[in-house]
């Protein structure tokens, strides 16, 4: 999967508009019909992307837009009727980063969701030197130095700790024992290395859904571990 997107629309014909042209395009889409719903599957899930309809049966868009944005950087587009100034200006007020009128072309709205996304993507270096790191399910503050995976928080030894970060601040690239041992222990590795295995493996029961079959933190074969992206 490209990445995990919450689409927020009272509208089943649209929710599912939106939905099929995104998974045509490999991302994964969550639906909800409402404030409440999108607030269950924020605090459950994380998100790289927002899509936003304003008027909601049970609360306000942009009110929902400003909630988001306290907890997340993630892009956040606004889906409307209301194609006045006024209404654009309050959304980009409380935090969204777009505003598409309805009725839209779903063209038009896959590029637009494509553009963000890629600047996301390319921003992401400097988030995590701020001190916030996002690779799928799993959120690392290294100011504070706590985890969320898929929005509840995990409590980490400050050994687990290091080796998540570590392999967060370049997901995808695969760390040999010798080398996660040298960054973290601050030592240089010779002889038995058994002792990363160890806390990897105290690491997964942590944040894996099932630890034994780990599809987070994932062993290379004959080389050594990584955090996989968009997992």
């Amino acid at each position: 999967m490209r990445g995990r997107i919450l689409v927020v629309d009272d509208d089943a014909a649209i929710r599912e508009v939106v939905r099929l042209n995104l998974e045509a395009e490999g991302y994964d889409v969550t639906s909800a019909e409402n404030v409440e719903r999108a607030r269950t599957a924020f605090s459950a899930e994380h998100f790289e992307m927002a899509i936003l309809d304003v008027m909601l049966p049970d609360g306000d868009g942009f009110e929902l837009a400003r909630a988001l944005r306290e907890n997340s950087d993630l892009p956040i587009m606004m889906l409307s009727a209301r194609d006045t100034d006024v209404d654009k200006a309050v959304g980009l007020g409380v935090g969204a980063d777009d505003y598409l009128t309805k009725p839209f072309s779903p063209l038009e709205l896959v590029a637009r969701v494509k553009a963000h996304l890629r600047r996301y993507a390319a921003s992401a270096p400097a988030r995590a030197h701020e001190g916030l790191i996002h690779v799928g399910p799993v959120s690392v503050d290294v100011a504070r130095r706590t985890v969320l995976v898929r929005g509840a928080e995990v409590e980490l030894t400050a050994t687990e700790f290091d080796i998540l970060r570590m392999l967060a601040e370049q997901p995808g690239r695969v760390y040999t024992k010798a080398q996660i041992y040298e960054h973290v222990w601050g030592e240089e590795a010779f002889g038995d290395l058994s002792t990363v295995q160890v806390h990897v493996r105290r690491l997964r029961t942590k944040i894996e859904e099932h630890p034994d079959e780990p599809t987070l933190v994932t062993t290379v074969w004959g080389i050594g571990y990584r955090l996989e992206e968009g997992r």
